[in-house]
């Protein structure tokens, strides 16, 4: 059995999440930004169904990439090369979220409800989740989304309308997180196309210690504004 979360924002601690499914935590409680909040400081994200309650995880091992470690593949170094798109930070959060949220080809339905999409605004609104943008001719086609604390980045979901779009936000946002001094970007869950960026998992231990730390800098609060626009670089893989 797992704990049902009530009006209080305080979760179990993360070492008694379930073997099975990896991570399981809690169920319940709301999306309200105190508790989200609350719930990324402990490196604890929700993720259900439309006919679910509220779960929360805390899988291990995590699936993180830092910043500095970040590899970018030949072809889409020669997108980078090419500027065919141009990027833009915090500029159409809802949009981003939205496409997100939209049923794709390789599964049914969509994790990011009406419910999660509206309490992503709200973070949005005090400046703590951000949207990266890929347009192309003035039409959105691609971009990511999460959430920042500290100088910790929670990556929570991507779409891509042309080829390399998503993937391009991300090379952007990594980049100016370097320059941010931001000392990791958790991307939950392990995929290959994480892993080709550099991605890996570690003990749900580290990824603990290494959050502790990281989300007590001050906060960037938004909107965000690249400083400058990460330059393409060569190939590292």
């Amino acid at each position: 059995m797992i704990p049902w979360l009530t009006e209080a924002v305080d979760f179990p601690p993360v070492h008694k999440a379930l073997r099975r499914p990896n991570g399981l935590l809690a169920a319940g409680g709301d999306l309200s930004p105190e508790r989200l909040i609350a719930a990324y400081r402990l490196g604890i994200f929700p993720w259900y169904g439309a006919d679910d309650p509220i779960l929360w995880w805390s899988p291990d091992p995590r699936m993180v990439l830092y910043p500095q470690e970040l590899r970018i593949g030949r072809t889409l170094g020669k997108t980078l090369r090419k500027g065919h798109y141009r990027v833009t930070v915090d500029r159409a959060f809802r949009e981003v979220i939205g496409e997100c949220s939209a049923p794709r080809a390789d599964r049914t339905g969509t994790w990011i409800t009406a419910e999660m999409l509206q309490a992503y605004c709200l973070l949005h609104q005090r400046g703590i989740a951000h949207s990266v943008e890929t347009w192309h001719q003035d039409r959105l086609v691609g971009g990511l989304y999460g959430v920042a604390l500290g100088r910790m980045f929670y990556g929570e979901s991507m779409f891509s309308r042309m080829s390399d779009a998503s993937k391009v936000a991300f090379v952007h946002l990594v980049r100016q997180l370097v320059e941010w001094e931001f000392g990791l970007i958790d991307c939950q869950m392990r995929t290959d196309l994480l892993a080709s960026f550099g991605a890996r998992e570690i003990p749900r231990m580290r990824f603990s210690r290494l959050v502790a730390e990281l989300v007590h800098y001050p906060d960037r609060l938004g909107p965000w504004t690249f400083v400058e626009v990460p330059p393409a670089v060569d190939a590292g893989a």
